[in-house]
């Protein structure tokens, strides 16, 4: 009997042990199964980055805006989110977009980096522009740049027209 138990112990052993060996990185390179996924995941995913932003060059703002340079800030999570805006014949051109204090761990620093949010506010051609996956407050931020630096264009617009005079650059 002993030793029909001590086989059955060592034949379950054996079993265990192979069984377990599957149970490790099925991806070179990877430090876990979850990782290993991820990876292969990301391998197959389309990229969100990709997608080509393409701003319609006969598009206008609406409203009535001075000719100028206006630079609007907003908040973002970590510091403050800066956007200029170059406004010829109601046509908005973002000139740069800039952040203090967001972190590479934050999804709106690559879109900001790239220049993904300057080509989707020329698209818009305003501040009604598409959240960011992952970058929530830093989208809010850029909107909020967007429309300071707007609200300014439309001041020196309604200044210009009480007083009389012409375009300011």
């Amino acid at each position: 009997m002993k030793k029909t138990t001590a086989a059955a112990c060592g034949a379950t052993a054996a079993v265990l042990a192979l069984g377990l060996t599957g149970c490790g990185s099925s991806f070179e390179g990877s430090g876990s199964k979850d990782a290993a996924s991820a990876e292969q995941l990301a391998l197959r995913a389309d990229d969100p980055w990709a997608v080509e932003v393409v701003a319609d060059p006969a598009a206008k703002a609406e409203g009535t805006l001075a000719d100028g340079v206006y630079t609007g800030t907003g908040k973002g999570m970590e510091g403050l989110v800066t956007v200029k805006l170059l406004v010829d014949d109601n046509r908005i051109t973002c000139l740069e977009t800039t952040q203090e204090g967001e972190s590479q761990s934050r999804g709106g620093y690559e879109a900001i980096r790239d220049g993904k949010f300057a080509a989707m506010i020329e698209a818009a051609q305003g501040s009604d522009i598409d959240a960011v996956t992952g970058a929530t407050i830093t989208t809010a931020a850029v909107r909020t740049a967007v429309d300071d630096a707007l609200a300014q264009a439309e001041a020196a617009a309604a200044g210009a027209a009480t007083t009389g005079e012409g375009e300011q650059r």
